[in-house]
């Protein structure tokens, strides 16, 4: 093992922790929602100057991971947003393409997991029930409350197990 090994990872989901989604929510408004769209608007995303300054921040002391509810056909798409706005580098964590779960099951799952390893510092998330499953499992939580909560998104990540 490293030095870089043995520094606790700090987690930071990537939708309204560090991407503003404000632009893209039109396409969850209508029926049925769109979520080629959705995605297909992610590179447009403007960062969310609390979460990046977080994130930056965190990397004093710990390994960044993300952990993001977007299916991994969004996968190249999300690694250039991350390098675009200088975030460091770390591993990338998505919801498979099938995968319907809630999100506060899916990245309970994947914290579950990296914590066999790692010591877990932070999960930074603005779900709610991610954050409230995730200390209820004996992980420290950040709820990002940095951008207006939406219905919609609310809907897409635990009744949908969309993003």
């Amino acid at each position: 093992m490293t030095n870089r090994d043995k520094r606790p990872l700090a987690v930071f989901d990537l939708d309204n922790t560090l991407a503003d989604t404000a632009h893209r929510q039109r396409f969850l408004e209508r029926g049925p929602r769109d979520w080629d769209a959705f995605f297909a608007a992610a590179p447009e995303d403007a960062p969310l100057a609390e979460g990046v300054a977080l994130v930056h921040e965190s990397a004093r002391e710990c390994e960044i991971v993300y952990l993001t509810g977007r299916p991994e056909r969004c996968r190249r798409d999300t690694l250039d947003w991350l390098a675009a706005q200088g975030l460091p580098e770390g591993p990338l964590h998505m919801r498979g393409d099938a995968d319907r779960r809630p999100a506060r099951y899916t990245k309970l799952a994947i914290l579950r997991r990296l914590a066999r390893t790692r010591e877990i510092r932070v999960l930074v998330d603005d779900d709610e029930l991610v954050c409230a499953d995730a200390r209820r499992a004996g992980f420290t939580a950040l709820h990002a409350r940095w951008t207006a909560p939406s219905g919609e998104l609310r809907a897409a990540q635990q009744r949908e197990g969309r993003t």
